[in-house]
C-alpha cells in the first residue's frame, strides 16, 4: 500500500512539473523552459531598455539631422531632406533583414545583442565625426569671409558610414524586440497571455517615451552643448541597455525557429512556376497536404495560379532524405496550406500598397518642417525653442489620440453599440488618410503664409517676424493621422497573416515606412529636376506647391484605398469560390 501511495506521488510530481513547464520554449541550457525561473514580466522588461535606446538614438538623429546638413555640412534644402529620408528608409527597410537572420539563422537573442551593438558604434563613430573639424567644411555665415563650401565627398562619405550603421543596427534589432518580448509569456496560459497585452502596451510606452526624450532633450542638448555630447550620450545608453540585456540571458525563454517565411514564400512561388504547365486536377482533395487535420488551412480557389504548387508530379517531386529514404523537395512540392498561407499574404498587398503614402507625408514632418521652423520666430519668452522641438506637438498628438481613444470613444461604442468593440483596422487607416490629407492643406496655407512674411522681411534676418506656432496644425493632424493608421496596419497585419508568419508581417508592415520615406525621396529629386518649387533654400523655393501635389496624390490615393478596403472586407468564400467560366488559371492569377 505504501508503495502504491509513493508511486501515486511521484506521477503527481511529475505531472505538476510538466504543467510549469512551457511546451515551445527552452531556456538557456537548451531544456525545457520553467515558468517559476524563466520569462515574464522581469525577462520582457529587460529588452524593453534596448528598445527605448534605439528609439532615443535613432529619432534624435532623424529630426534634427536635417539642420545639420543645411546649417554645418551646408547641403542644398532638398539634398539635405533626401539625405535624412534615405537615412530612415532604409533603417526600415533593413527591418527584413534582421527578421531573416532572426528566424532562419541567429534567433532573436543574438539578433538584439549584435545588432544593438552595431548601432552603439555606428552611434559613437558618429560622434566623433562631428566634433573633429577636418570632417565637416568651415563655418559661413553674416560674419564669414567668403562664400558657404559644400562638404567633400571625404566629408560626406564618413557621416554616410556613420548613419548606415546606425541604420543597419536600427534594422536588425527592430524587428526582433517586440516578438523576444512576448515569447517571455505563454500564449496556452490565460494569466500570462493576459500580461501579454500589457506588455504591448507598454512597449508602444517606451518607443512614445523614446521619441519624446528625443525631441525634447536630446535636440536641446545637440543646439546648446553639442552634437558629439548628444550622440555620445545615446550610444553611452545603448551599451548600458545591451549590458542589462545580457543579464538576463539565464532567465530569458528562448523559442525555436520554425524557418524563414521568406522562404516558405519563394518555395511556393518558385514550385508553382516550375509546374505552369502541368495540367491541375479538377478537385481540391488531389493536391498534396501533409499537416494533420487540426493545422490545416482550408483551400480556397483565389490565384488559382498558385495551386500549381501543390500539385503532386510523383517522383519528379522527391529528393533523397538524411535517411537515404525519398521526402518531398519544397521547392517541387508545397502543400496546401503553405500555398493558402503564401494567398493570406498576396490578399494583404493591395492595403500595404496604398499605405505607403501616408508615410511619405510623414517623413516631411522630419525634414522640411524642422526647416520651416529653423527660419521662424522661436522664442517663448526668454527661452528660444530648439527647430526640431516642435515635433513634440506630433509626438504629443499621437499619444493624446491614442488616450481618447481608448478612455472615452471605445467605452462609448461599447455602451451605444453592444456589437461594436470600436473602429476596425481597415476604419482607422482611413481615418488616419483623411487626417494627413488635412495636414498637408494645413502645412500648405501655413507655408503660403510664411513665405508672403519672407518676401516682405528684410534679408540677413536670422528668423521672420512669424510665430513658428503657425506650424502646430500640421503636426497635430499628421501626428493624430500616425496614431490611427499605426495601430490599424498593425492590427491589419497581424490578424489577417498566418499564424506562422507574424514576424514577416509585422516587417511587412514596417516596410510601409522604410517605401514611404524612399518615395519621399524621389518625389523631392522628381519635383527639383522638373520644377523651381524646392530652391537651395527655403525662403527661395515653393515648399507650399510641394505640400499640395502631395495633398492631390493623397487624394487620389484615398479612393484607392477605400476599393482595396471593400475588397479586403468581402467574405473569403465570395472571393475565392466563383465559378471558373470560360477563364483557364493563368488568366485568373
Amino acid at each position: 500500500m505504501d508503495g502504491k501511495k509513493v508511486q501515486e506521488r511521484g506521477a503527481w510530481g511529475a505531472a505538476a512539473a510538466g504543467g510549469n513547464l512551457v511546451q515551445d520554449a527552452v531556456d538557456y541550457r537548451g531544456c525545457r523552459a520553467d515558468k517559476s525561473s524563466t520569462g515574464g514580466w522581469v525577462a520582457a522588461a529587460l529588452a524593453l531598455g534596448i528598445e527605448l535606446c534605439e528609439r532615443l538614438s535613432t529619432m534624435g538623429i532623424a529630426v534634427n539631422l536635417v539642420t545639420y546638413l543645411t546649417g554645418t555640412m551646408h547641403l542644398p534644402s532638398a539634398a539635405a531632406a533626401n539625405v535624412v529620408t534615405d537615412f530612415m528608409g532604409t533603417s526600415f527597410l533593413l527591418c527584413l533583414l534582421g527578421g531573416f537572420l532572426a528566424d532562419s539563422f541567429l534567433g532573436r537573442y543574438l539578433t538584439i545583442a549584435i545588432f544593438a551593438l552595431v548601432q552603439a558604434i555606428g552611434t559613437g563613430l558618429l560622434a566623433v565625426s562631428t566634433e573633429v573639424r577636418q570632417l565637416r567644411p568651415p563655418p559661413c555665415g553674416p560674419g564669414a569671409a567668403g562664400p558657404c563650401e559644400q562638404a567633400t565627398g571625404l566629408q560626406m562619405g564618413v557621416l554616410y558610414v556613420c548613419l548606415y550603421l546606425i541604420a543597419l543596427g536600427t534594422g536588425g534589432l527592430k524587428s526582433s524586440v517586440s516578438g523576444f518580448g512576448t515569447d517571455q509569456f505563454d500564449e496556452r496560459d490565460a494569466r500570462e497571455r493576459a500580461a501579454m497585452g500589457l506588455f504591448f502596451n507598454r512597449f508602444f510606452f517606451f518607443i512614445s517615451l523614446g521619441t519624446l526624450l528625443a525631441v525634447t532633450v536630446l535636440v536641446y542638448v545637440q543646439d546648446h552643448i553639442g552634437r558629439s555630447w548628444a550622440y555620445g550620450i545615446c550610444a553611452g545608453a545603448m551599451l548600458v541597455a545591451i549590458g542589462v540585456f545580457l543579464s538576463g540571458t539565464r532567465r530569458y525563454r528562448y523559442k525555436r525557429s520554425s524557418g524563414s517565411p521568406i522562404v516558405h514564400i519563394l518555395q511556393v512561388l518558385v514550385a508553382a512556376a516550375r509546374k505552369r504547365k502541368i495540367k491541375q486536377p479538377l478537385t481540391a482533395s488531389a493536391l498534396y497536404e501533409d499537416r494533420p487535420d487540426h493545422a490545416r488551412i482550408p483551400h480556397t480557389a483565389q490565384f488559382p495560379c498558385l495551386d500549381r504548387a501543390a500539385v503532386m508530379a510523383g517522383d519528379d517531386d522527391n529528393e533523397v532524405g538524411s535517411d537515404g529514404r525519398p521526402m518531398p523537395n519544397p521547392w517541387k512540392l508545397c502543400s496546401v496550406s503553405r500555398v493558402e498561407e503564401v494567398k493570406m499574404v498576396a490578399r494583404l498587398m493591395p492595403v500595404w500598397a496604398t499605405t505607403i503614402l501616408f508615410w511619405t507625408i510623414y517623413a516631411q514632418m522630419i525634414t522640411f518642417s524642422v526647416e520651416q521652423a529653423t527660419t521662424m520666430d522661436r522664442r517663448m519668452g526668454g527661452f528660444e525653442i530648439p527647430a526640431a522641438s516642435l515635433t513634440v506637438f506630433f509626438v504629443g498628438a499621437i499619444m493624446l489620440t491614442l488616450a481618447v481613444y481608448d478612455r472615452v470613444f471605445v467605452p462609448l461604442c461599447r455602451s451605444l453599440m453592444t456589437s461594436r468593440q470600436g473602429l476596425t483596422n481597415l476604419e482607422k487607416i482611413g481615418i488616419g488618410l483623411v487626417l494627413s490629407i488635412v495636414g498637408m492643406v494645413a502645412a500648405a496655407i501655413c507655408e503660403k503664409k510664411r513665405l508672403g512674411v519672407a518676401a516682405t522681411s528684410a534679408a540677413g534676418h536670422e528668423s521672420l517676424p512669424i510665430s513658428v506656432f503657425m506650424l502646430t496644425p500640421q503636426f497635430l493632424l499628421v501626428g493624430a493621422g500616425e496614431a490611427f493608421i499605426y495601430t490599424g496596419q498593425l492590427d491589419f497585419f497581424i490578424t489577417r497573416s498566418p499564424k506562422g508568419m507574424k514576424t514577416m508581417s509585422t516587417g511587412l508592415f514596417l516596410t510601409t515606412l522604410s517605401l514611404g520615406f524612399f518615395l519621399s525621396s524621389a518625389l523631392v529629386s522628381l519635383v527639383k529636376g522638373c520644377t523651381r518649387w524646392l530652391g537651395d533654400t527655403i525662403n527661395h523655393s515653393r515648399l507650399d506647391y510641394f505640400y499640395w501635389l502631395l495633398a492631390v496624390l493623397s487624394v487620389v490615393n484615398l479612393v484607392a484605398y477605400l476599393v482595396c478596403a471593400m475588397w479586403a472586407t468581402l467574405p473569403a468564400s465570395s472571393q475565392a469560390e466563383q465559378p471558373q467560366i470560360a477563364m483557364t488559371a493563368d488568366e485568373k492569377c
